[in-house]
């Protein structure tokens, strides 16, 4: 009988990307267990996009959100689906509280917040072994003791339709006549100190404009005055999707880019999910812990002695780790991404 399988997912765009890893596992691992994702509302799209998860069950409290009552209550609906296994990827208490009362026999995950109790095959994490939270995640996904540490993991792959390309080709009326579509990713939930400056992204867009590209700038509401200031350095030749799009439309439109420079954010991890030609900038953030997962990505980081701080805006007030990466530079990669074979 096959196997049903609950993953409590995480809480951020990237994570949930590089949980993708933990259900090709498990697909590996068993062919045909089902897999079901409890997660954020907004995560759904994303979910869509997996082919190895069978249903999205929306999480109806907001990150941060304890709710005690409402997550019994989940709970208990989910107790007729009859899952074999919960797999964990939150290390917090409340995360474990739905597997818990959803009467499922076997709950994984890292012991994280004491949970003890709630959880039956609770993992000590050791970060030694495991530096990389794609890692951690997959790990989870293995038998304990008898896994070899840190273990392989498959690459993250979305999967995107071409009926749901050509929705958002039409809804915003994009031209994909012109061979060469750069994707800039300018914002960074975590703070300024993962986010590389507006006037690079300006200068950088306006060297692929006089060459013939067009530039698409992507983010959310939050990322609309930094992409705001990186059009009007352009003459208003970029086309801003800030804050215009679903993120499942952002996905969509992002798989008819040709390259994708980006910051360390959940869009990166999107884009290297989407096979993309990637150029990645890191400042404060570590380049071996959560680095795009893609072959054809290219992680630039300057790797100062002062990074990285994983501080959302820098402790010295220079936030040299991003600035000093020059535009030159990523051009630069992009031109050499961009040859022939």
């Amino acid at each position: 009988m096959s196997a049903k399988i609950l993953i409590v997912g995480p809480s951020w765009v990237g994570d949930m990307v590089m949980a993708q890893s933990l259900f090709l596992t498990l697909k590996q691992q068993q062919p045909d267990c089902h897999i079901d994702v409890l997660a954020p509302d907004w995560s759904l799209a994303l979910l869509e996009r997996m082919p190895q998860v069978r249903n999205a069950i929306a999480m109806p409290l907001t990150h941060g959100q304890f709710g005690l009552g409402r997550r019994v209550s989940l709970g208990r609906q989910l107790r007729a689906a009859r899952y074999d296994q919960a797999i964990l990827l939150p290390n917090s208490w409340k995360s474990a509280l739905v597997p818990f009362f959803a009467n499922i026999p076997l709950r994984t995950g890292y012991l994280g917040e004491m949970r003890w109790g709630l959880l039956n095959d609770a993992r000590t994490l050791d970060k030694k072994a495991l530096p990389m939270t794609v890692q951690r995640f997959v790990a989870l996904g293995l038998p304990e003791d008898t896994a070899p540490m840190p273990p392989d993991y498959p690459l993250p792959l979305l999967s995107v339709t071409t009926a749901q390309q050509q929705a958002v080709i039409e809804k915003f009326a994009v031209d994909i006549s012109r061979p060469k579509i750069l994707a800039l990713c300018p914002g960074a939930e975590y703070g300024p100190a993962k986010r590389w400056p507006a006037e690079h992204f300006a200068e950088l867009a306006r060297h692929k404009l006089e060459q013939g590209w067009q530039v698409w700038l992507f983010g959310s509401e939050k990322d609309q005055a930094i992409a705001a200031q990186i059009n009007r350095e352009c003459a208003g030749f970029c086309q801003d999707f800030t804050g215009r799009t679903t993120l499942g439309e952002a996905v969509d439109l992002l798989s008819l880019a040709h390259t994708v420079v980006s910051n360390d954010s959940g869009l990166m991890h999107v884009a290297a999910a989407l096979d993309k030609k990637l150029i990645a900038l890191f400042g404060s953030s570590d380049t071996g812990f959560t680095p795009p997962l893609n072959a054809q990505s290219q992680v630039l980081s300057l790797h100062l002695d002062c990074s990285p701080c994983f501080m959302r805006t820098c402790p010295l007030g220079h936030t040299r780790c991003l600035t000093a990466i020059l535009p030159e530079q990523v051009i630069e990669r992009i031109s050499i991404r961009s040859q022939p074979a």
